[in-house]
């Protein structure tokens, strides 16, 4: 995809990204301060909304849609997807996506924005608070993601991409006071932030390895139940354009059911996935006929 060779800012630049602290902090605090309102209404919606951000936005629309590209679909949904992805305040997409390709382009070696080799607290949250991996700078973005930059909804998301998040906590306060707020704001994007910290962390650490691949990556099957299937990561190094990242039966992956179920009622195609020989995976394959797909996916 992109040469071996990153020549991009330096991105473990000394310096403390105050402003991306000081919102880390406070969305911890509120997280606690959630667990003093319970209601089991406050609960249902922080749980859905993860799901709608954590699943739909960053699994399926950041990283197996506009980072790998694992399947296609119209534009409004591609939209919907990214807009999602907005909620669960991860960065902008074009920020994430740029992030995400040059650590496949040198994972757990030099260059790497969040390998463990540097460090477990630095893999989970300190390249985020120390450094500039998450923003960067234009001439980093164009080499890394030049499709977004050159698209004019992806580009205006990306430089507002809190908005959407600021309208819904202001919606929820509005619908049920502080507390849906706590519970679907604070305590919800704070858990989700960890579950995606946690595949660019544990899952390099613990886990098993079905593939023999360059880096440290490994399939976590309790990461990938918090992530809705992105712990299953060695199989994701093994095959980055694949829709599909639970390869086996028992390996639960909600992000490609859902777009299974995008796929059924023929709003994704070109989904590509690893595809099964005698019981061994031995390469990623585009399949844009849905039956055919269904046939040969052994669903």
């Amino acid at each position: 995809m992109h040469s071996q060779t990153i020549a991009v800012d330096d991105e473990r630049r000394p310096g403390i990204n105050w402003i991306t602290d000081t919102v880390m902090v406070i969305f911890h605090l509120g997280s606690v301060a959630a667990l003093f309102t319970w209601s089991w209404k406050a609960a249902a919606i922080a749980f859905f909304f993860n799901w709608v951000a954590g699943g739909l936005g960053i699994g399926m629309g950041y990283h197996r849609l506009l980072t790998h590209r694992g399947y296609s679909v119209p534009k409004f949904i591609e939209y919907f997807l990214t807009l999602c992805g907005t909620l669960a305040l991860e960065g902008g997409p074009i920020n994430w996506v740029a992030t995400h390709r040059i650590h496949h382009a040198c994972s757990d070696r030099e260059g790497d924005p969040h390998s463990p080799r540097d460090g477990r607290w630095w893999s989970h949250v300190g390249w985020i608070l120390v450094g500039r991996a998450m923003n960067h700078d234009p001439e980093v973005l164009e080499r890394w993601a030049p499709e977004l930059m050159n698209d004019r909804i992806h580009f205006l998301i990306n430089r507002y991409y809190w908005a959407p998040l600021t309208v819904f906590g202001l919606a929820l306060l509005a619908l049920g006071g502080w507390q849906l707020m706590l519970w679907g704001v604070f305590l919800r994007v704070t858990f989700g932030l960890h579950s995606t910290w946690l595949v660019n962390s544990a899952t390099h650490i613990w886990g098993k390895r079905r593939f023999d691949t360059r880096d440290d990556s490994r399939n976590n099957w309790w990461v990938a139940l918090l992530a809705f299937g992105e712990g299953w990561h060695n199989n994701h190094h093994a095959h980055p354009a694949s829709a599909r990242h639970g390869l086996a039966w028992y390996e639960i992956d909600v992000n490609w059911w859902c777009i299974r179920a995008l796929q059924i009622l023929r709003l994704a195609r070109s989904v590509k996935l690893a595809r099964l020989q005698d019981g061994a995976i031995c390469a990623t394959a585009t399949v844009r006929q849905p039956r055919r797909e269904f046939a040969s996916s052994g669903l």
